[in-house]
């Protein structure tokens, strides 16, 4: 069993973290239904969104987690939750992750190629924002508010476009969708600062979290949250984006979900994160049953 887990594609698997790939995944989906106002892409399309999928899944966060792993090594070994990282534990070297990255950052490229090239900027622009969010001497994981704002991009804007431009121009993407899934996915990271508060203090990096701390990381993330829903019914009232007909259940759903948010994050943890990400799913099968209908 030891040796299965040490082989290089386990291994270079667990350094992706497959339960990431829905991150950019879902997103993704949403803006090709978006763009196509159906469950599927149209099957001339069909190649183009599978090599899609590939690269905003294992190759991007591949590539991404990667190079965070190498700069993240101090306080990922105090990190109770980061003791079984492939770094962490000398199961993988330094210098084969920077092999890895190097590939994987290069497969990404190379197969968004067959996307097109638009997919392309948005691929090399997701790798540089990676690059600057994890790499000195920006190293804006340490920087509080662009650590939010890098990943609240690269999930609520990029990767919903990228699925967009599958099928149609980038420019023509929806600017209240990349509204809507910057709140979201901001208020998805910002609990995430405080699972690692203990492990990024005593590594001196000053995160979102350990410069605001837990109790006012809280309350931004509530109302992150509480502004994501509030401009969901705002366009569902108007009838711009978002179905009208969604706008009875939105009223009924939104405090729930909001006092569910703010329950679970209280004190987070990555169960009860899992959970706020299955509540994420409620109004977004839901917009996207009606707007398809």
């Amino acid at each position: 069993m030891t040796t299965v887990l040490q082989r290089p594609t386990v291994l270079l698997l667990a350094v992706s973290r497959p339960w990431f790939w829905p991150v950019s995944w879902v997103p993704a989906y949403l803006g090709t239904v978006l763009a196509g106002h159906a469950w599927l892409p149209a099957r001339a399309d069909a190649p183009r969104a599978a090599a899609a999928l590939l690269v905003l899944g294992p190759l991007i966060w591949g590539a991404v987690l990667a190079q965070n792993d190498l700069h993240d090594l101090p306080s990922d070994r105090m990190n109770p939750r980061k003791a079984t990282a492939p770094l962490v534990t000398g199961a993988v070297s330094a210098r084969r992750l920077r092999i890895w990255y190097a590939g994987l950052a290069i497969g990404s490229v190379a197969v968004a190629l067959f996307v097109g090239p638009l997919f392309v900027l948005g691929v090399a622009g997701v790798l540089l924002l990676g690059w600057a969010y994890s790499v000195p001497p920006l190293r804006l994981k340490t920087r509080p508010g662009w650590d939010v704002a890098v990943n609240a991009l690269v999930v609520g804007v990029v990767s919903p476009a990228a699925g967009w431009a599958i099928t149609r121009p980038p420019w023509g993407f929806p600017w209240q969708f990349a509204l809507i899934g910057v709140l979201f996915a901001a208020a998805l990271y910002v609990p995430t600062t405080v699972t690692d508060l203990a492990a990024d203090r005593d590594a001196g990096y000053t995160t979102f979290a350990v410069r605001y701390g837990h109790r006012l990381a809280h309350r931004i993330g509530v109302a992150l949250w509480g502004c994501a829903l509030a401009v969901s019914i705002v366009c569902a009232a108007l009838d711009v984006l978002v179905p009208r007909s969604t706008l009875t259940a939105q009223l009924v759903m939104a405090p729930m979900l909001l006092a569910a948010y703010a329950i679970l994050t209280r004190r987070p943890t990555i169960a009860k994160l899992a959970v706020v990400s299955v509540l994420f799913g409620v109004p977004t099968v839901g917009f996207a049953l009606a707007y398809i209908g």
